[in-house]
């Protein structure tokens, strides 16, 4: 599954491409978890025989044959499974799960043919660990097969998970529905009775009744229909490979569709609602691509003979691997040539490639639990950055790997954060896994392990991996030991199955001293313990000191932790552009470089999960290079630099004044991810500044910034012209201009929209420009109606979502409020996008407290639409008080969610934003005086 909130490339891009660097910042997101109590009775008070949340291991799934009945004019749904187990003891209760499944009847089957017997079991149920128990009269016995046949019924969901109902509108304005589903986690149990944990896995024979006027769909292909009565086809599917229950899907809709084959043969499809088939044409080519770059890349051909990828119009998160049926967000897979982005064209490819990627890393080679869901989604998110620079290098996605890291580390630099790999049990605490750490620091330390061992090495030892474990589930140290006898190309594998490091072509001479690379125990300091590493160097003549601390925000300077890691370090210099190499497995080292340097740059193209604080006067010199020479490091180089200074200031060991003389070079600057950089920096900052009513120094900061960038912002062109990191550049640009009423940049935008409006919005407007057209033509009340009203009409999912943002720019709190109320309702605006308007409302100067107020009163609704525990509570939560920075809304924020008691007040994103915000008033307490001084006095000299 892919997180809508970090599908897009940047992370400030989390909830929609277009709300990238301008009104909203990067939140640190993360999964919320409530507390539940457990209770050793059933419903009906009789004693459940099982007491524990995980299922019991000893009763073992083998194949289910399940039978779906979806009436979608009730909304109700009924059906049927059959499962076929074995036991490992002596059983005297079946436990399985089941929500809010009414369950009417229970057989066991035993024997075949004539010696086949079945008897009704006494059915209990333990809601709190949504847990049933089927009681045959005499216990079960090893060895012989058993079949457990389940008779169940339920509502469609009105929610994003289980089985549920989904709408869309037609052209003439019907709505039509259609029933879909998404059940990782834990979600399957709402659709069927089943033994709903990763390591159970099955093979699944799939029936689904349906009126002849829809068309299923399900895992694998259609192998026959039959007519059971009038009006009522039942369709047979064929027989799944053995997979996990989170993985299983079905739809019954009338989506329309198109077709390609792969090299290979397998059958690869789009479907989608019938007046949106015309956009599928992109992410079909893309998906027929990516698929066939997967076979090859993993040596092990896609095991299925069809894959669908199905844009369903309401959709929590952004996408979803169910194997052979991969569900998107209409806007993660419908690309409207006419209208669409450039960064929509970037988000779908990589969201596609994150979902075929989990076909191989997730589907075939499975997590045995979810502690280590990041064996899922670092590797798919790790993934989408291989293929894509491949399949699609035009899109250059190796730009933007390194912000996945920054976004990681925003979360993983607070004390609430959680290591890579973290005992769970129950399914709050399973939500809470999917998060930037799990995805994001997965992938990062990934690309740092296939940057030390070389790019064939470690994809030698990840193919091993998937041949030795497919079809079977594994555990952290799985992965390591698949990594053991893989030696970078340079190195000599020992007889241990380490790999021996002699002399090595780096100017340090303690690679001699190294005896051996132990993959595992290296890693293990990345995915066992939280955070990251500090690194300060120290140069003195030719030494070059190093140091690691545990770098953490909430006060100045590192806390002890006792923490270590070992860190394969990069670094050039001004006399080597080679990136030379240095494993720290010790707190403190030295290394010797062959001769004095001007200066040093650690952490090359930063594929290091670390940041770097050079002492003395080696920022000075950083600083200096950028000013006279800035093309003498990469632009990622650059843009790490950025990132590390402000990091820097927020736990004291750099004054703001020095990480903003940095930026200063920016006024020639001209590459797409330092600007954005350096907007992920200073945009939080004059945020802060709105949050306090500070309005003078707020002022100065924001024409401080235009200042800086006005050069650039006047080079661009209000056209589709260049690639993809230039178009993305151009429309990020002229937003912030546009937003920040830089005159040239509105008087071009008004223009536009005058002229947009008078064809009745049928003027085809330059994609990347849109954007900043529709923000300056929303700010008055005839044109913000005239956007409402084309919104209401439009079926492209990147012009909905611009018109989206650019309601919510609006200075009208009436305005505002009516979005919020209208995306909550869901008749209008779909419930999906309230999020992102909350949120989007809630960076709005005029409308944050209207958002917040909004949060506290709908709590309970808002709960019971999204689910306590889900990212999108979290998103929710942070998007709407993570800015704040006194200590009267620090004291509201704690207020509120304590009072909640079991509804709220022990999630952890509550405990994020509390530390956050807590981080926020140090912050600005210590740093805007200084920034005040710096704005007076020196930067006028320096601009």
């Amino acid at each position: 599954m892919i997180s809508l909130f970090s599908k897009w490339p940047f992370g400030t891009m989390s909830f929609r491409p277009s709300s990238l660097l301008i009104l909203l910042i990067v939140s640190t997101l993360s999964w919320c978890q409530g507390s539940e109590t457990t209770s050793p009775k059933a419903s009906h008070g009789t004693p459940f025989p099982w007491t524990k949340m995980r299922l019991p291991e000893h009763i073992i799934p083998i194949h289910y044959d399940l039978m779906i009945h979806a009436n979608l004019t009730t909304l109700t749904f009924e059906g049927t499974t059959a499962i076929d187990i074995t036991v490992s003891q002596l059983t005297s209760a079946v436990i399985l799960h089941s929500q809010h499944l009414q369950i009417s009847k229970a057989t066991l089957k035993k024997g075949t043919g004539e010696r086949m017997s079945e008897e009704l079991m006494r059915i209990l149920e333990h809601s709190p660990h949504e847990q049933i128990a089927l009681l045959p009269s005499e216990p079960l016995l090893v060895g012989l097969l058993y079949t457990v046949v389940i008779n169940f019924a339920g509502n469609l969901s009105e929610n994003f998970h289980g089985f549920y109902k989904s709408t869309y509108r037609t052209k003439e304005g019907e709505v039509r529905i259609l029933a879909s589903t998404q059940f990782e986690p834990t979600a399957a149990r709402m659709a069927f009775p089943c033994f709903d944990e990763p390591a159970f896995k099955a093979t699944f024979s799939i029936k689904i009744r349906r009126e002849p006027r829809h068309l299923a769909l399900s895992n694998m292909p259609l192998v026959k229909s039959v007519t059971i009565a009038e009006g009522l086809i039942e369709d047979c599917f064929d027989v799944t490979v053995k997979m996990s229950t989170y993985l299983v899907a079905f739809i019954v809709s009338d989506f329309k569709s198109i077709s390609k084959m792969t090299k290979s043969g397998v059958k690869v499809s789009v479907y989608a609602a019938p007046d949106k088939i015309n956009q599928a044409d992109y992410a079909l080519d893309a998906a027929v691509t990516l698929l066939e770059f997967y076979e090859d890349y993993f040596s092990i051909p896609y095991p299925l003979p069809k894959q669908d990828l199905a844009a369903i119009p309401d959709f929590q998160s952004g996408a979803m691997e169910n194997w052979g049926l991969t569900t998107y967000r209409e806007s993660s897979l419908l690309f409207d040539a006419k209208k669409s982005s450039a960064s929509s064209k970037l988000g779908i490819t990589m969201t596609v490639s994150h979902e075929l990627a989990h076909q191989w890393f997730g589907n075939l080679v499975t997590m045995e639990w979810w502690n280590d869901l990041w064996l899922n989604e670092g590797f798919a998110k790790f993934m989408e950055f291989v293929s894509v620079r491949v399949t699609h290098p035009e899109l250059k996605v190796e730009d933007y790997f390194f912000e996945k890291c920054f976004n990681a580390m925003e979360v993983d630099a607070l004390n609430s954060s959680h290591p890579i790999s973290t005992p769970v049990e129950n399914p709050a605490q399973i939500r809470e896994m999917f998060d930037d750490v799990s995805y994001d620091k997965g992938a990062c330390i990934l690309n740092m392990l296939r940057d030390y061992l070389g790019a064939d090495a470690f994809k030698s030892g990840i193919v091993h991996y998937l041949q030795k474990y497919s079809y079977k589930n594994t555990q952290n140290e799985d992965l390591w030991n698949s990594m053991a006898g893989i030696c970078p190309a340079d190195v000599p594998q020992r007889m241990d199955g380490f790999c021996s490091r002699g002399q090595h072509s780096s100017s340090s001479s303690h690679w001699q001293q190294q005896e051996s690379i132990d993959v595992r125990t290296m890693m293990n300091t990345w995915t066992l313990q939280k955070g990251f590493p500090l690194i300060t160097i120290t140069v003195r003549g030719r030494n070059v000191h190093i140091k690691q601390e545990h770098y953490m925000k909430g006060t100045d300077g590192t806390p002890e932790t006792g923490y270590l890691w070992h860190v394969p370090l990069t670094f050039i210099t001004s006399k080597s552009d080679w990136a030379q190499r240095f494993l720290l497995k010790t707190k403190t080292d030295v290394l010797i470089l062959p001769e004095e340097v001007e200066w040093i740059k650690f952490n090359v193209g930063m594929n290091g999960y670390y940041i770097v604080h050079y002492e003395d006067d080696g920022w000075e010199s950083l600083t200096g290079l950028l000013k006279g020479t800035h093309t003498a490091i990469s632009g990622n180089d650059r843009a790490s630099l950025i990132n590390n200074a402000f990091q820097l200031v927020s736990i004291g060991k750099l004054p703001i004044e020095k990480a903003l003389d940095l930026t200063l070079y920016l006024k020639h600057e001209t590459e797409v991810m330092p600007v954005f950089q350096v907007l992920n920096e200073l945009i939080p900052m004059y945020k802060l500044m709105e949050k306090r009513d500070m309005n003078e120094v707020e002022t100065q900061f924001k024409a401080f910034l235009i200042r800086l960038l006005r050069d650039l912002i006047d080079k661009q062109t209000w056209t589709d012209e260049g690639s993809i990191s230039e178009r993305m550049l151009r429309s990020q640009l002229l937003l912030l201009a546009c937003v920040r009423k830089y005159q040239p940049c509105v008087q071009r935008a008004e223009g536009y929209f005058r002229d947009w409006r008078e064809a009745n919005g049928n003027l085809r407007l330059p994609n990347d420009v849109t954007l900043a057209v529709f923000a300056v033509g929303a700010q008055t009340t005839e044109g913000w109606d005239y956007l409402s009203s084309k919104y209401q009409s439009s079926l492209s999912s990147t012009e909905k979502e611009q018109i989206e943002l650019a309601l919510c720019i609006s200075q009208n709190k009436e305005k505002l409020q009516w979005l919020l109320d209208q995306s909550l309702k869901g008749d209008i605006i779909k419930t999906q996008e309230f999020p992102g308007i909350l949120r989007a409302v809630g960076r709005n100067p005029v409308g944050y407290q209207l958002a917040w107020q909004f949060l506290r009163e709908n709590w309970n609704k808002l709960v019971q639409k999204f689910e306590l525990g889900s990212p999108t509570i979290a998103f929710m939560v942070m998007g709407t008080t993570n800015q704040f920075s006194t200590r009267a809304r620090l004291e509201e924020v704690k207020g509120f969610f304590s009072s909640l008691k079991e509804n709220g007040s022990q999630l952890r994103c509550v405990q994020q934003t509390i530390e956050t915000i807590e981080e926020n008033i140090r912050w600005m307490d210590k740093n805007f005086d200084k920034i005040r001084v710096w704005l007076q006095s020196e930067q006028p000299g320096l601009l």
